[in-house]
Order: C-alpha cells, then sequence, then structure tokens
C-alpha cells in the first residue's frame, strides 16, 4: 500500500465499504456503518499489507480515513 488510491482499495476490499475518494477526509462519525469493528479490521489488514505494526493508540484518535492512512503510509 503506497498511494491514496491503493488505501482506498483496500478499505474496499478488506471491509467491503463502500469508499470513495473523497470520503476518505471525511470524519469517521460521517461515514456511513462506521463503527470500531471497522477499525480492528483496518489496523489487521494495514498491518498485513505494510508488514509492519501501526501506533494503534494513535489510529484510535484518528478522526477520519485520511489520518489512518497517513499513519499507515510509508516515510
Amino acid at each position: 500500500m503506497h498511494t491514496i488510491d491503493d488505501f482506498v482499495r483496500l478499505v474496499r476490499d478488506e471491509l467491503g465499504m463502500p469508499l470513495e475518494e473523497h470520503q476518505v477526509s471525511a470524519d469517521l462519525d460521517q461515514l456511513p456503518e462506521w463503527d470500531s469493528l471497522y477499525l480492528l479490521k483496518l489496523v489487521t489488514a494495514l498491518e498485513q499489507a505494510t508488514g509492519r505494526s501501526l501506533p494503534v493508540g494513535r489510529l484510535l484518535e484518528a478522526r477520519s480515513l485520511g489520518e489512518i492512512y497517513q499513519l499507515a503510509a510509508p516515510a
């Protein structure tokens, strides 16, 4: 997972969430069906995709998928 397009594709494929690119910057509360189970699934999928552990505490503080992407994206 290197680009935002890869991230959106991962969210769609792994979570089964019909995510549009413009929704990446939306507050998580504004996403239809979003809940903590999605976050847990996303963390697992991201760790598998990146091959590294992610800062779960910081991910829990994220307010958008864009913030989650920034935490997971390679530096």
